[in-house]
């Protein structure tokens, strides 16, 4: 129970990585609240993860700023503070580099770099204030330069590139803040995988550990380590949690 009386925001927590990590933080007997823009099962997951421990959701659609922001203000007047800031949420169509308009950019920007961006920039006062920890999420996309991912790399690059300064900057006021690159079983990765078995048992097989991981217990469990005080003395990191499919130099 070592996050009892804390409270973490996490973005896209309502499915996949994203309630993998709300579980994990529960269990560890955080207060979770989580943005979604689908509602059916936030509401489904909020009520699953408060017979564990406290968990609200808050239906905000990323894209919108003016949404972020009203959706933060509603976590700040229930809760004061926070001690911590996942942002995990991310949505991108994959074509390739020749296909790729603007549109895709503005998918895969709006959803997740100018989410993370903003909401860095509104929880920083109170980050600063409890020395707190932010975890970003980028990919190995981005890392691998892998292909039909011109849209989805560029955000997650960015979100690495912002990460990293802000480390440098806030790291006087005691706020840590690393990225995770996953690989894991989503449920977006199962409905791939059904159309696309031959691909997705190339995927695997080209992992060293041989498995995808799981949203809670390899992925939640490596974002519960970076936001509690084991990691302080960790920051600007980028930390690989994709079965040894890129190992950095």
């Amino acid at each position: 129970m070592k996050f009892k009386g804390k409270t973490f925001l996490v973005t896209g927590g309502a499915g996949g990585i994203g309630k993998g990590i709300v579980t994990a933080l529960a269990k560890e007997g955080a207060r979770v609240v989580f943005f979604d823009i689908n509602e059916e099962k936030g509401k489904a997951t909020e009520e699953e993860i408060s017979k564990i421990s406290e968990c609200m959701f808050i239906k905000v659609n990323l894209m919108e700023k003016d949404d972020v922001v009203a959706g933060f203000q509603k976590v700040i007047d229930k809760y004061t503070t926070i001690h911590g800031l996942v942002n995990c949420a991310q949505a991108s169509r994959n074509l390739p580099f020749m296909e790729t308009t603007e549109k895709e950019f503005e998918l895969a920007f709006g959803t997740g770099f100018w989410p993370t961006f903003h909401l860095m920039k509104l929880s920083y006062p109170h980050l600063k204030e409890t020395q707190g920890s932010i975890v970003n999420f980028a990919s190995g996309a981005g890392l691998k330069g892998m292909l039909t991912q011109t849209s989805y790399a560029a955000a997650k690059e960015a979100i690495r590139g912002i990460s990293r300064v802000a480390a440098n900057e806030w790291g006087p006021d005691n706020i840590n803040i690393n990225i995770v690159c996953p690989i894991a079983a989503s449920e977006g990765v199962a409905e791939w995988r059904q159309h696309n078995a031959e691909a997705y048992d190339q995927m695997v097989s080209a992992i060293p550990l041989r498995r995808l991981g799981d949203p809670e217990q390899d992925i939640g469990r490596v974002v519960s380590f970076l936001l509690s005080e084991d990691a302080k003395f960790m920051t600007g990191q980028t930390v690989m949690v994709d079965g040894g499919s890129v190992m950095l130099r």
